[in-house]
């Protein structure tokens, strides 16, 4: 877990701020952003930073303190900024909520203080509250996407959620989201990827509702973790890996995976990546972007040989299913499928393939008899109503043919394989009805997976 926003610094921890810490670490919190809100605290911050190498540092000024600030507080901030352990710019921004300094000195400051980030080349940390219309029209005008940054403690709708992300924003999701009447922000959590998400206390403020009433503390990020996870149908440690990979990315903390992962957990299954070849080069397919899965690393050095996989599997029966889906198509891979699903299946596992249908186009021969008893279930992407929208879509190296090839492969795999599936990604050309149709008189289940969301 990473809080990627508390006030640390503040005096509400002065008598305990140890113990506070510790609290952390012993809750799994493995680094923490500490955020400056005066020239003072954003000092403060920085001398905190420097004493613990798992605290780093954000430099700004809060919008209710901008009506007292001149500028020479810039040059204190651009000082504190060539610290090592400074990693964002902020929290700046604007609250027409309390409004504690005029609207007009808000917004003046509010645009002085991204164009100090952007020299520094810092991302921003920003307060948005009652004020989302200047706010966006002020960062639409006045910031970068290649800087990024954070909408921190997110009040927004999901619209206004995903214009931030196309702004180059992550969304953080602080306590409120385990209130009970915040129905509104929950949606926003189901509705976004959690690849834009960070995780946050705000601390000592807004503590979560099983501690509502307290001071907040970073320990208790973990109750916001667990909210997400059981609105997005995921683990705490997927939300937690997800979550602290974002802020690895944004603030440069930490170290990411280098080496690409055969093995990967989601929820309560197992992935197997064994190729990053593929016969397609889908439109929308996230390879093509990052080499990282829900915070794994899946880009091959080498492809496994079936004694590898077998070893990182050990006990399938720890998993609800052990389901073949990497960065490439596991069918060109047959004997090692094959290899690996009989032992899954000695051992007592559950097995499922992902599969883009090509594997009978692949090998020149109807593979499914050599799957029968070995693969429970088969997930294949249909993706499109018609030949001329699924070569546009997906780019098939076998060409024109490959359509009526896959809704074959669906068709003939319902006689060896016991649960089959045809899946659609909502990209804007696919006709979803018309594909659910198909999937239907194919004899399949159907299932649309949400556009550019892998896992």
């Amino acid at each position: 877990l990473i809080d990627t926003h508390a006030h640390l610094e503040m005096r509400e921890f002065n008598d305990d701020r140890e113990d506070v810490i510790k609290r952390a670490r012993e809750a799994g919190v493995e680094y923490i952003v500490t955020i400056g809100t005066t020239v003072e605290s954003s000092r403060d911050a920085v001398m905190l930073a420097d004493k613990y190498d798992f605290i780093y540092a954000a430099i700004g000024i809060h919008p209710h303190e901008v009506k007292d600030i001149l500028h020479p507080a810039y040059d204190i901030l651009r000082h504190f900024a060539q610290h090592k352990k400074v990693v964002a710019y902020g929290e700046i921004g604007l609250d027409y909520f309390h409004e504690q300094s005029p609207r007009t000195d808000q917004k003046r400051k509010f645009r002085d203080m991204l164009r100090e980030a952007s020299e520094l080349d810092l991302p921003v940390i920003i307060h948005d509250r009652d004020a989302h219309e200047d706010t966006l029209q002020i960062l639409s005008e006045e910031w970068s996407p290649d800087l990024g940054g954070v909408m921190h403690c997110f009040s927004g709708d999901a619209a206004m959620a995903k214009k931030v992300i196309e702004m180059g924003f992550s969304i953080s999701i602080a306590g409120p989201v385990t209130f009970p009447k915040a129905e509104s922000l929950r949606e926003v959590v189901k509705q976004i990827p959690i690849e834009h998400m960070l995780i946050e206390t705000d601390s000592p403020y807004l503590a979560p509702q099983p501690m509502r009433g307290k001071r907040n503390e970073p320990a208790f990020v973990r109750h916001t973790a667990e909210m997400i996870a059981k609105i997005k149908g995921l683990t705490v440690d997927d939300v937690a890996r997800i979550t602290s990979f974002n802020a690895m990315q944004l603030f440069g903390i930490g170290q990411v995976p280098e080496r690409g992962q055969i093995t990967y957990p989601i929820r309560n299954s197992l992935y197997l990546n064994i190729t990053n070849r593929c016969t397609a080069a889908c439109t929308f397919c996230v390879r093509y972007h990052t080499d990282f899965v829900k915070g794994h690393n899946l880009r091959l050095a080498e492809e496994p040989a079936a004694e590898a996989v077998i070893k990182e599997i050990g006990d399938p029966t720890r998993y609800a299913e052990i389901v073949f889906c990497g960065y490439g198509e596991p069918l060109l891979r047959l004997d090692v499928v094959k290899a690996v699903a009989g032992e899954v299946k000695r051992r007592g596992g559950k097995v499922r393939i992902d599969t883009n249908g090509h594997a009978n186009l692949i090998h020149k021969r109807n593979i499914l008899p050599e799957l029968a008893g070995l693969v429970d279930a088969v997930s294949v992407s249909l993706n499109a109503q018609s030949a001329e929208v699924y070569e546009k879509l997906t780019q098939p190296q076998f060409g024109a043919p490959t359509y009526d090839a896959v809704k074959d492969f669906i068709g003939e795999a319902k006689k060896y394989i016991p649960d089959v599936t045809a899946t659609v990604v909502s990209a804007p050309s696919v006709d979803i009805d018309a594909c659910r149709k198909i999937a239907e008189e194919l004899g399949a289940k159907f299932r649309v997976r949400e556009y550019n969301v892998v896992g």
